[in-house]
Parts: C-alpha cells; structure tokens; sequence
C-alpha cells in the first residue's frame, strides 16, 4: 500500500488502515516522544496520545509536504504542549551565566555508540534536553524554541549552550571509562 492510499483510508476513517499507520511509523514516532520525555511510560502515553490527534486531524493534511515530516510536528508539538504544562521544570540560566565550551564536543561524539549518545542527552536536565533536541535535532531557531516554550531567546541559547557542556563532559567521562 503507497503512502497515499494509507493516508485517504485513515481519512475515511478506516481501523485497518489506522493500524498499519501505527505500526508503520509508531517506532520512530516513540522515538521522538522519548526525546522530549525521560520516563518511557509517559513517551508511551504521548505516543498514543499522538495518534490519536493524528488520527482526528489528518482530514487537514493537505498532501503538498512530507506526511511523516507533519506527523513529526504533531509530536514535537504535543510534547512541548506537555512541557509547558510543567514549566517548572525548564531551566532558565541566563548566557552570561554561562561558560564557553570547546567545541570539540562533534569529533568526541563520532567516537560514541548513537544509542549510548541518546542515553547521554536522555540524562540532560529536562529544561535543556528540551532545547537541545529542539535545535540540535529539529534545526528550529532560538528566537522559534523561545515562542514555543514561552522563555526569552538568550534563555534558549543558554539552555543549549549548557546542555552541550553537559553532555561534553558526559562524552569525556565516558571515554575516560572505556579507554
């Protein structure tokens, strides 16, 4: 089944189109989930979640951009949702505040298992794990991740600028373990 007929059968509101949906792109869905939540049960519900509003709103995907790529947005999105809801949790060091880092942290990185390097950024305080993966890994601006997270652009910076500091030092750590 191609991508299309998938999409026009969950549109019709399908189950067994739905299911093949899930099953096809739950995986990497959860995977996002896990990004932006440290304990895998609540991923778990966010997946489910998920699905659930992708599933009431596909009827407004307009098939012009990538499906999966606007599935992934529903995700980031629920997840920040929920992470606003728990604003507490967000750290919020201004740049000044901040030391420089090397930024050596990439070529220490290739030497890292990518599973290993997940479980690093898994660890991160929650407020920066949520603007690491934000910029890092969904390439979205600091002044995007500041309205997003209702937190001044020098506090995204900052927050990611620290998370780099943690995980490098959790890389060096690693290292020196395993040498």
């Amino acid at each position: 089944m191609d991508e299309l007929q998938l999409i026009s059968g969950c549109k019709q509101g399908k189950r067994e189109y739905q299911k093949y949906l899930y099953e096809k792109y739950s995986r990497s869905m959860y995977g996002i989930c896990m990004r932006y939540c440290s304990d895998p049960e609540a991923a778990q519900d966010l997946l489910h979640d998920g699905f659930i509003k992708i599933f009431s709103v596909i009827g407004s995907f307009s098939e012009k951009g990538s499906f999966e790529g606007w599935m992934k947005r529903i995700f980031i999105n629920m997840a920040l949702e929920n992470i606003r809801k728990e604003k507490g949790h967000l750290a919020t060091e201004d740049i000044e505040n901040v030391a420089d880092i090397a930024d050596n942290i990439d070529s220490d990185a290739d030497r890292i298992s990518e599973d290993e390097l997940l479980n690093m950024i898994q660890e991160l305080p929650h407020g920066y794990k949520t603007v690491f993966n934000l910029y890092a890994i969904e390439n979205l601006s600091h002044k995007e991740i500041a309205q997003m997270l209702g937190i001044a652009e020098g506090t995204s910076r900052s927050q990611y600028i620290r998370a780099r500091q943690l995980l490098q030092e959790k890389i060096l750590e690693y290292q020196r373990k395993n040498r």
